[in-house]
Order: structure tokens, then C-alpha cells, then sequence
């Protein structure tokens, strides 16, 4: 799997929104998740309410989001999020996570998927990811499976993350220094502070996010750091 940017799935953007972003290489999806620092995992009741949610997120200053498998019609909502840019005219980046079967990996990249993320190690996803050269966050939770999941792509969720707390990552990140480490699992907002300050690359959310668009898009303000060379010339990028 390669992790450099132009191992992303091809040809999914045709912008829904005019103006320069289209024009603007894409950032990789692990810089644009260690600028966010928060990544919203949406588990929805259908495809509507996943796009609307998704829509929503943007609006409010959220670039990257993952949408999973558990939600009827998530291909569909995929789709349909895929193309939309951010508040700031930049592409979004619609993840699928959930991802643990050959036909889920590549039904996700089929629809536009920018990355794939599993909740636990999945050797099927890794070699689709693989043979298609798209960005994996592959789950795991001992440090073994971590440490595996890093070494093929860089990245690892670590998954049920409450389970071992921040004191856990924190000593994965002694051991793992470059890698792109995303926890999630039993996390509340008002808690990622404490996730990052041990050492989390981003802190995966599925509950508890404001509704009020004002609030929510603070949570990101707050949050927020520059992305990457793609951006530098960018400041609010």
C-alpha cells in the first residue's frame, strides 16, 4: 500500500462546488487527519441522513469524515459526498470505515472512498488496498496488531480505545514515533484534548458532537492545525 498521495483512489472528484479547489492537489488523507485531529465516524439510518450529516460537517470546518459499512445505503451516501468540498472550497476526503471484507473494500473505493479504515486487522481490505493503492487505517488493538498495521501502511486505528486509555497510546507512541495513530472507541469530545496530548494523530468521534452548527464548527476551530506543503500557502487550510 503505498502511502503517498498519489496512491489515492482516482477520478472521484468532479467538484460540486466552482472555483480553485478543484485545481488544487489533493493533501494526503493522514495530513489532513493529524490538521483536523478529529475525525467524525458517522453510523447513520440511512444514506439521507448520512449525506446530510456529512454536509453538515463541512459546513463546519470539517475537511475529513468516515462514513461506515453498518449504515443501509452507505455506498450511496459515499457517492454522494464524495465529490463536495469543505467550507473553505477545499475536497473533502469521505472515508469508509467498517471495512473488513474484500467486497466492502472495494465496493468503497468504487464509490469514491479516500481511504478505507477497519475496526480490526483485515487482511482482505489490506491486500485490495494494496492492489488498488489506496489508503488504509487498519484496526488493531494489541501492540503487535498495531504495530503491524503501521509498519504495512503507516497508520493504525486503535480500536476499542477506552479500553486502554490515553496512558496506552502514549506508550505506543514511544515505540511508534512517525506513525499515525487514531483511537476511537467509548471517546467523548469534551476527552480528546487528554487523547492528543498522548499522542493521538486524530481521536475518532461517533457520539456526542454538537448539533448546533456554531458549536460544532468551534469544536473544529479549536481543534485545528495547519495541513500540509499542499496548503502552505494556504492559512486557512
Amino acid at each position: 500500500m503505498s502511502s503517498h498521495p498519489s496512491g489515492q483512489p482516482p477520478n472521484r472528484r468532479s467538484s460540486s462546488t466552482p472555483g480553485p479547489s478543484s485545481r488544487r492537489p489533493r493533501c494526503h488523507p493522514y495530513a489532513v487527519l493529524a490538521a483536523q485531529r478529529l475525525l467524525p465516524v458517522l453510523r447513520n439510518a440511512d444514506a439521507d441522513e448520512a449525506v446530510r450529516h456529512t454536509t453538515a460537517l463541512l459546513a463546519a470546518g470539517c475537511r475529513a469524515v468516515e462514513l461506515t459499512t453498518s449504515t443501509p445505503g452507505w455506498a450511496e451516501a459515499v457517492t454522494r459526498t464524495a465529490p463536495l468540498n469543505d467550507v473553505r472550497g477545499h475536497p473533502a476526503l469521505i472515508g469508509v470505515g467498517t471495512v473488513t471484507t474484500t467486497a466492502q473494500a472495494e465496493a468503497a473505493l468504487d464509490a469514491g472512498a479516500a481511504f478505507l479504515v477497519s475496526p480490526y486487522p483485515a487482511p482482505e481490505v489490506r491486500a485490495v488496498a494494496g492492489r488498488r493503492e489506496a489508503v488504509f487505517v487498519e484496526g488493531g488493538f494489541t501492540p503487535g496488531e498495531i504495530a503491524s498495521a503501521v509498519r504495512a501502511a503507516g497508520a493504525a486505528k486503535v480500536f476499542p480505545a477506552h479500553v486502554g486509555g490515553p496512558g496506552f497510546v502514549r506508550s505506543l507512541r514511544a515505540v511508534l514515533p512517525e506513525a499515525v495513530l487514531v483511537p476511537t472507541g467509548g471517546i467523548r469530545p469534551a476527552e480528546v484534548p487528554d487523547w492528543l496530548a498522548a499522542g493521538a494523530t486524530a481521536v475518532g468521534i461517533g457520539n456526542g458532537l454538537p448539533a448546533d452548527p456554531g458549536e460544532l464548527a468551534a469544536v473544529f476551530a479549536e481543534l485545528a492545525r495547519p495541513c500540509c506543503a499542499h496548503c502552505a500557502d494556504e492559512p486557512e487550510c
